[in-house]
This record gives structure tokens, C-alpha cells and sequence, in this order.
């Protein structure tokens, strides 16, 4: 095991410099001048625009500005934005709500999708099972930014459970609808995908033993057949947990959530490309991390995994 986690981590360090260098290739290469962007349509004293690209490095070439930033990020400097903000402390107030946000969406969508899946690949053919067929096959058809939408219309101007923005982005109770907005696509891929992974293990040989055997229902589905089915279930959820936390922007528009999507949309469109590139650098991390976790959990689903 020990190695095989060793060989995994020397695999991620070329995979992370070269998602960094393309992140930093196209935040400093296509959008044009970000110093001429802070000025707008006013004319700047070239002087001032020398300064500042001096101080930001952005006077050197691409290459050398990639290296001087990969060597202040193994410090622990992710550098500083145009405002003169550490993009460190700008990442600290974000980050925080996006991981709340992002939780609790995996939470809803693991839970609800795996009880879905479960009951319409018992009950294949079933009045339920073409009911789960039906809602998440509209889930995946809805755009996130029209079920949002919905959602605000439904149980904020409608039924007022719920304020239609986030008055206080900390308070988890106000995060519970934008997190169900934001989950539900994967929602419906958990549900389909387990559904589809218990349907084949109901046809396969250890599940007809375990019934030969005698064995309580609840037994073989929950040691038996769930824990075989969770494989690819897992291995989604693993990569999706990433995807939520950069997939939050739309999210975060739309329910005025200030967390990290937020802050990188309008990162974005004031050209801020030090706080692009931090947060990016942070999403790969986790995507990287969420895999290596992923892997090493297929041994614990099916003893039969064994690394070498």
C-alpha cells in the first residue's frame, strides 16, 4: 500500500505543474494586457504601467513569471492582487463558505442519489423505478441557472420557506436550497449510476450463492450487493466533489453566495490574474487529492483490490 501511494503522489506532481502552467498560460497569454484593464478607457502614465508590471512580474516572460510564481506558491505565497490584497487572505473569506456549500450538496446528492438508485434497481420495471427515470432524466435536461430559478420562485416568492438570495453566506440553514441546486445534476448521475451498477450485480454469480445460502435480504443487500455497487458510484463521487466547489459559480451568482465562485467571476472579468490562478491552483489540489482518496477506497469497498 505504501508504495503504491508513493507512486500515485510522484504521479500528481507532473499532472499538477502542467494543469498550473496551462491555468497560467491562458490567464496571462489570452485575455491581453490585465495592467491596461485596470486603468479602463483612461489613458495611464506609461511610467505607472511600468511600475506596476515590474512589481507584478509581468515585465519577464511567460516562463520565467510561471517560475517565480511556482517558487513563492512552495512558500505559501500565492501572490497578490491588482487591489494589493494578499490572494491568500481574499481565498481565506471565500473558500470557507464554497466548502460548506459544496458539503452540503454532496451530502444531499450521495444520500438522496444512493437511496434513489437503490429502490429503482431493486424494483426495476416498477411504478418507482420509472418514477426516478423520469425525475432525474429532467434534472439532467434543466440547466442549473433555470432550476435555480425554479427553486427561488417555488420556496422563496411562492411558499417564503426560504429569503430568494443568501442574506448571511455562514449561516448553513440559509446554504440548505442553493446546495440542493447545486448537487442536483449529480444528484441524477449517483441515481442512474447505482441503479445501473446493482442491476448487473443482481445478475452475478456471488449475489445467487448469497441467496442459495439462506442469508437475510438486508444482509445481502447491504454486505453483498450495495457494497459491490459502490465502486463506480464512488469513483464519481470522489471527482465530483472538486467539480462542485468550481461549478459553484453559477450557484453562487445567481443566491449572491460569497464564496470562492464569486470571487473567481469577478476575478475573471477585472483580469485579476493572480487571484484566478490561486484559486485554480487550490481546485487542482483537490481534484488530485479526491482521486488518490478514491483509489485507496476501492480496497476497503472489495477486499479482492489488492495494491501492489
Amino acid at each position: 500500500m505504501g508504495s503504491y501511494v508513493l507512486r500515485r503522489v510522484l504521479q500528481m506532481i507532473p499532472v499538477f505543474f502542467g494543469t498550473t502552467l496551462l491555468i497560467f498560460l491562458m490567464v496571462y497569454t489570452l485575455p491581453g494586457d490585465p495592467v491596461a484593464a485596470l486603468f479602463g478607457e483612461k489613458a495611464a502614465d506609461p511610467a505607472v504601467v511600468a511600475s506596476i508590471k515590474h512589481k507584478y512580474y509581468l515585465d519577464q516572460p511567460v516562463w520565467k513569471q510561471y517560475l517565480h510564481y511556482m517558487g513563492n506558491l512552495f512558500q505559501g505565497d500565492f501572490g497578490t492582487s491588482f487591489t494589493g490584497r494578499p490572494v491568500t487572505d481574499i481565498m481565506a473569506d471565500a473558500f470557507p463558505v464554497t466548502i460548506r456549500l459544496a458539503l452540503l450538496a454532496f451530502v444531499f446528492e450521495m444520500i438522496l442519489g444512493l437511496c434513489l438508485g437503490l429502490v429503482s434497481g431493486l424494483k426495476r420495471g416498477s411504478v418507482q423505478d420509472t418514477l426516478v427515470l423520469i425525475l432525474t432524466l429532467l434534472v439532467i435536461s434543466i440547466p442549473v441557472f433555470v432550476l435555480a430559478y425554479i427553486a427561488q420562485t417555488v420556496f422563496a416568492t411562492n411558499l417564503g420557506w426560504v429569503t430568494p438570495t443568501v442574506q448571511n453566506s455562514y449561516d448553513l440553514s440559509q446554504l440548505i436550497l442553493p446546495a440542493m441546486v447545486l448537487g442536483s445534476l449529480s444528484l441524477a448521475y449517483v441515481a442512474r449510476l447505482t441503479r445501473t451498477s446493482i442491476g448487473e450485480n443482481l445478475r452475478a454469480d456471488y449475489m445467487r450463492t448469497a441467496v442459495a445460502k439462506g442469508l437475510p435480504r438486508r444482509t445481502i443487500i447491504s454486505r453483498h450487493l450495495l457494497r459491490n455497487s459502490l465502486i463506480p458510484v464512488v469513483t464519481f463521487l470522489g471527482t465530483d466533489l472538486g467539480a462542485l466547489m468550481g461549478g459553484a459559480i453559477v450557484t453562487e451568482g445567481i443566491f449572491n453566495v460569497q464564496g470562492i465562485g464569486n470571487v473567481l467571476y469577478r476575478a475573471i472579468n477585472q483580469k485579476e490574474g493572480p487571484t484566478v490562478v490561486g484559486i485554480v491552483t487550490v481546485l487542482v489540489i483537490v481534484y488530485l487529492v479526491a482521486s488518490l482518496l478514491v483509489d485507496l477506497l476501492y480496497a476497503v469497498l472489495d477486499p479482492r483490490i489488492r495494491y501492489a
